[in-house]
């Protein structure tokens, strides 16, 4: 009885390995399913026309955002800090709206040491 399960074990097991082994060289022999034309690129309506140039100065627990905006639409700029004790509040400031040709400050802190900071930009609605 052992034998006979066995054996219908191993044969199990040679007719998978078979089946993969069949698959894997039809999928290989036939090239046209798996290399398919590019996907167009996506078209936009407007250019990524906004994004203010910021850099972040961290100053012990203290972390300050300079950001300029050179484009001609306002970006909304916010401040994240990251602190590095598991016990000091991570902080994200309010949005801080950067109109064209305009400079902004934010600041961000924590209680002890900084871990990490940076910012992220958000398009403000048109006529901003």
């Amino acid at each position: 009885m052992r034998a006979l399960r066995r054996g219908a074990a191993a044969l199990a097991t040679a007719t998978a390995l078979l089946t993969g082994i069949a698959v894997a060289a039809e999928v290989r022999a036939d090239p046209a399913t798996v290399e398919e034309a590019p996907a167009p690129a996506p078209v936009r309506e407007d250019p990524e026309d906004f994004g203010a140039s910021c850099r972040t100065l961290v100053q012990g627990s203290v972390v300050t955002a300079h950001c300029q905006n050179p484009f001609p639409r306002t970006d909304r700029v916010r401040l994240h800090v990251e602190c590095a004790r598991w016990w000091d509040v991570d902080t994200d400031s309010a949005p801080v709206a950067v109109a064209p040709a305009d400079y902004a400050r934010v600041t961000g802190r924590c209680w002890k040491e900084v871990r990490s900071a940076w910012i992220t930009h958000e398009p403000a609605a048109r006529g901003s």
